[in-house]
């Protein structure tokens, strides 16, 4: 497609470009908009889908240039700066995001959906404090609005306080009792006993809802919680599954994609290219924690930051988009890990220290607590061969079905399957027996089982390890009162607790086809 942009108008140009991007086009958006930029077409909503064009293509400095255009252009226009926030993220910037994130708090503070548009770019930012405050002024600006409640009780969540967040849940469903996600996440604040429930109020709201309705989900999740913790496992299997397949079949993944993406990154990662990694910087500070989804990760991270040399960036993109920014636009995964061989793992590591770094947090030590990044390991080695890795495993069995019983936002597609699970898991347990063969003595195993009966003892072992210290603290992680923005933002408020072991006993015939998957392809679920 030929355009004259100095002749064009520029709504004709934005058309194109967002149809173009749309079609998937993406290189000849790309080439519209260089040929704008050229013609120095001061249009911002040009610039701001040039913004996007460019992020398609792995062309980050280009995408943050135009977003800064877009942004100087339409200083009172929430879209265009919103949308430079994103750029810095996704370039590792979290403190240029922090400073105009504060720009945006004082420029549009008066509407309530803007405050709370905020409020989520915060949570990205890891400024859990401030999407608290920006969520406040929303709910005050609008009192009766339910998704302000439902924000500013998520940032209580993720604070820890607890007790509020149950009241502006429960606010929230008294003012719009047909809000089913917010049923879900008041069942997943604290453990319910007799006299405390609300399966009457959960059951009477799913009997009114049309087949089909997207609440079914949330509220079959909400019922499989509550029934848990009373005891009746038959009924709160039955919501589960109920739910599971329902957002199941809401979805197109297919699990087979990821299994053939780890048997990729096994082949492409092997002892020729993980023979020489770049050499270790005087000041690395990398602390990986991760894992699968719910074996543990979260407990780990809240002991290692309860020293005075560790700090947390809690789960983060940081590593992604560095590695996104140096291979550039791929159709498939496939082509992206073939890429990844050959960057500069030198320049990789330097994106990712800039980028964790920019968050802010004390310690000489930072952790980075993404349970994926079990895919990049050989990644980790070549670029931050001086990084300490902890990689948490857990029983099979209570592995997935911890992963089958949370409703996650975003993220983790296989989980709503028993089957997807399986097929994942051992994916994944073959990958993780590759790493330790091609990197032995880089990663510390450790089993969620073992720590939580051994706490002192576990937590030495970790400490040794990441050539910390003993400091008492580390026992107390409870009492840790820095933010957490992940499933278990409740549960690590407490003492360490072992009901969560050999959980899946009480499930043991629903898993039985689980099992017998798993065994039959040589992973021990005795």
């Amino acid at each position: 497609m030929t355009l004259m942009p100095s002749l064009t108008p520029a709504s004709q140009l934005t058309e194109v470009v967002a149809s173009l991007l749309a079609g998937g086009e993406v290189e000849a958006a790309a080439r519209v908009c260089d040929e704008w930029c050229q013609a120095k077409q001061d249009d911002p909503v040009l610039y701001l889908w040039a913004s996007h064009a460019y992020q398609r293509m792995g062309k980050f400095e280009a995408m943050v240039d135009a977003a800064i255009r877009s942004a100087e252009l339409a200083p009172r226009d929430f879209d265009t700066q919103r949308r430079l926030v994103e750029c810095h993220i996704y370039c590792g910037r979290i403190d240029l995001a922090r400073e105009h994130l504060a720009v945006l708090e004082t420029r549009f503070a008066a509407q309530s959906a803007d405050l709370l548009r905020i409020a989520e770019l915060h949570v990205h930012s890891e400024g859990h404090a401030h999407a608290y405050r920006c969520s406040a002024k929303a709910v005050n600006l609008a009192s009766e609005n339910v998704h302000a409640l439902y924000s500013l009780a998520a940032a209580a969540v993720n604070l820890g306080q607890i007790d509020e967040a149950e009241a502006l849940y429960s606010r929230a469903i008294r003012l719009n009792p047909e809000e089913a996600d917010v049923y879900v996440n008041r069942s997943a604040l604290r453990t319910w006993r007799d006299g405390t429930h609300h399966l009457d109020e959960l059951m009477s709201i799913l009997r009114r809802l049309p087949q089909g309705h997207v609440g079914e989900v949330p509220l079959n999740y909400a019922l499989a919680k509550e029934f848990e913790d009373l005891g009746d496992f038959e009924r709160s299997f039955a919501h589960l599954q109920r739910g599971a397949s329902r957002r199941r079949a809401q979805m197109s993944y297919r699990v087979e994609h990821d299994v053939q993406a780890m048997e990729t990154i096994a082949k492409a990662f092997t002892g020729d290219l993980l023979a020489h990694p770049v050499p270790s910087v005087p000041d690395e500070c990398s602390l990986f924690v991760l894992g699968l989804p719910r074996s543990g990760t979260t407990l780990v991270e809240r002991i290692l930051a309860s020293h005075s040399q560790v700090g947390s960036v809690g789960e983060t993109s940081t590593l992604a988009f560095a590695l996104m920014r140096l291979a550039g636009a791929t159709s498939t995964k496939t082509e992206l890990i073939q890429r990844t061989t050959s960057i500069d793992f030198c320049r990789l590591g330097a994106l990712y220290r800039q980028g964790i770094r920019s968050y802010a947090q004390p310690g000489t030590w930072l952790i980075d607590k993404t349970p994926a990044n079990f895919l990049y390991l050989g990644l980790i080695y070549l670029a931050l061969p001086g990084a300490h890795v902890v990689h948490l495993r857990r029983h099979p069995l209570d592995s997935c079905y911890a992963m089958y019983k949370t409703l996650f936002r975003m993220g983790y597609p296989f989980s709503y399957s028993l089957e997807d699970l399986g097929h994942y898991y051992l994916a994944y347990h073959r990958l993780m027996a590759h790493w330790r063969e091609q990197l032995p003595g880089f990663i510390l195993d450790v089993d969620y089982e073992s720590l939580v009966q051994y706490q002192e003892a576990g937590t030495r072992r970790l400490l040794q390890h990441c050539d910390l210290e003993w400091e008492n603290q580390c026992l107390e992680f409870h009492e840790n009162p820095t933010p957490s923005a992940t499933a278990s933002a409740a549960q690590v408020r407490r003492p360490i607790y072992q009901s969560s072991v050999a959980r899946w006993r009480d499930y043991e015939k629903r898993l039985e086809p689980l099992a017998e998957f798993l065994t039959r392809h040589g992973v021990d679920c005795a």
